[in-house]
């Protein structure tokens, strides 16, 4: 798909004090710029779009005015006073002269954080400053949750209504590519959350500066559907995707809910968005990472998507290690044993085969794979977040287990991914959260304490999302665990292994099928084979082991001295 004018959507600057607009706005007669109180009537250019040049210097204000009624620019890429408030004028943001580092996605160890969380300040520039730390841990990558412009100051960042605008309350764009910078200088890849499969509830300009943007015959939980077969609709989200990785230098996009970008084009979205990435910095890779929960290797497997995120792995552990069985995990906890060795076997659990505690089918063969094509997490905003308490592994389980589960998961060979705090042992929850006012504000108060009203194991009365308190809670280095230290020896030690290790063993390619079997109740033994070696793994995930686990020479062993074979792990490089 071809597209005959450049840019569609906002302000692209053409010189010092020359800028060109465009919108997509079919149903509107006249479309102007106001800037400096002067307005500037823009050129139909056919098919709905209107453009042109326009004067002014970078910071300006500017309104656009679509049959006389004042909107906010729906592609603003700088705001002044949050969602409700003003658009300006904003060139691209300079970018640090130390290139992105040209990591092969063999080496990534990703470290997902909340930026208005991860410091007391809340703020990319703050955040900027902890990155140097992270990479002494052996973190290689850090995944940015959504950082486009929401209602309020605080929330996670999912109802986003200008998607390609930061969040004011972070900071500026440039404080944003600062630290996409900051990143890049400690040897690390930067990843950002992105959504595209739906807007927040208030706020935007999309519906009205352009109603055919949506799809009012297909509904989604937060409204109509997006027309995906629209080419401007394509080209909204393609820029914005360009803009992350080109102009703000992102090695990544982590595309959020992908299962609901219900897009019947004969050129899937995504696949585009890919190729235009890819072609438009050719020096460097450009990885897109996928929430999808259809377990569909059909994306990786044509090398559109690099990685799933591979939920089946966490729920098997989390049922292995607390016993909960209800909802999502009614599936993952008849046998979770058996499944933990199946996603470290093939990556996903459910491959389209029937199971007990599912109706239907869900997914499809993916031990075709490469274990790169699967990110596994212990814990992620979401599977902490969307439980009432925001509790964390370590507060429902032996922490002695999620040791185990933290030392098999940094040194298996799947893409691992830890939430921030994961690292050194936090306790602090990681709860919903939200600055909305008014009605929608008491609905989500409602629905959110209503969502878990059936849920026993959730526990106890839901935190008011609303509250600033809340908020103040899901910090998670503001109190450190008492054996934060040890965690952070633990993490180091089981990075350092993978980096020395296992990701030369990744680079070299798979040799044969995995062999991991149970050894009894709560204990495995594995063993991946690679042309450059094998690497070899026993664990023992909590209670009595069964059979005794033990490794001849591990480079790694963790225990007590009343058991010191709780794991053990060695590569053999040839």
């Amino acid at each position: 798909m071809t597209y005959d004018w450049a840019p569609p959507w906002g302000m692209s600057q053409r010189s010092e004090n020359t800028w060109f607009f465009s919108v997509w706005a079919p149903g509107a007669k006249t479309v102007q710029i106001r800037i400096a109180e002067q307005d500037k009537a823009l050129k139909r250019m056919g098919g709905g779009v209107f453009g042109g040049p326009v004067v002014g210097c970078a910071g300006d204000n500017y309104g656009l005015l679509i049959d006389g009624v004042v909107f906010v620019d729906p592609a603003a890429r700088w705001l002044t006073g949050g969602v409700t408030g003003t658009a300006r004028l904003a060139a691209p943001p300079v970018r640090a002269a130390r290139a992105s580092p040209k990591h092969d996605w063999h080496r990534a160890a990703i470290l997902e954080i909340h930026v208005g969380t991860f410091t007391p300040e809340g703020t990319f520039a703050a955040a900027a400053g902890r990155m140097a730390g992270l990479a002494a841990l052996g973190i290689t990558a850090v995944e940015l949750m959504p950082v486009a412009a929401f209602l309020g100051n605080r929330g996670w960042g999912y109802d986003g209504v200008f998607p390609f605008a930061v969040h004011p309350a972070y900071g500026t764009p440039q404080d944003l590519a600062d630290l996409v910078g900051a990143i890049h200088g400690a040897g690390m890849m930067a990843i950002l959350d992105v959504v595209y499969n739906h807007f927040g509830p208030e706020g935007g300009s999309l519906h009205t500066v352009a109603p055919a943007f949506f799809d009012a015959e297909r509904h989604t939980p937060w409204g109509p559907g997006i027309d995906y077969a629209q080419p401007h609709v394509r080209q909204f989200f393609i820029e914005n995707a360009l803009m992350w990785v080109r102009d703000f230098g992102f090695d990544g996009l982590r595309l959020d809910a992908a299962h609901q970008i219900d897009d019947p084009s004969p050129v899937y979205l995504l696949d585009e968005m890919a190729e235009v990435l890819r072609k438009a910095v050719p020096d460097r890779p450009v990885h897109l990472i996928a929430e999808d929960d259809r377990n569909l290797p059909h994306g990786r497997a044509r090398g559109t998507i690099t990685a799933n995120w591979n939920d089946d792995y966490h729920h098997c552990i989390h049922c292995l290690l607390t016993g909960e069985t209800e909802s999502y995990y009614a599936s993952f906890a008849v046998e979770p044993m058996g499944d933990l060795c199946l996603a470290l076997a093939e990556g996903h659990v459910e491959q389209g085969q029937p199971r007990r505690g599912r109706d239907g089918y869900r997914g499809a063969r993916s031990n075709h794979l490469p274990p790169t094509a699967f990110i596994n997490a212990n814990q992620t905003h979401d599977q902490v977040g969307n439980r009432a308490q925001g509790e964390r592994l370590i507060t429902l389980a032996d922490p002695e287990a999620v040791r185990v589960a933290h030392a098999m998961l940094l040194c298996a060979p799947a893409i691992p991914m830890l939430f921030m705090g994961e690292e050194e042992g936090a306790r602090a929850p990681f709860l919903f959260f939200a600055d909305f006012k008014g009605d929608l504000g008491e609905a989500v108060r409602k629905g959110r304490a209503a969502e878990f009203a059936g849920f026993s194991q959730f526990g106890g009365d839901v935190p008011d999302p609303l509250s600033r308190e809340t908020f103040a809670a899901s910090r998670p280095y503001d109190n450190p665990a008492p054996d934060a230290e040890d965690w952070r020896a633990l993490t180091r030690l089981c990075l350092g292994f993978r980096a020395r290790s296992v990701v030369p063993l990744l680079k070299s390619g798979r040799a044969g099928a995995p062999r991991v079997r149970k050894t009894g109740a709560r204990t495995l033994h594995a063993c991946w084979t690679f042309a450059a070696g094998t690497l070899e793994m026993v664990a023992h995930l909590g209670g009595l082991p069964d059979i005794p686990v033990s490794l001849n020479a591990p480079d790694i062993a963790l225990g007590h001295i009343a058991d010191p074979s709780h794991f053990a792990v060695k590569a053999n490089l040839r």
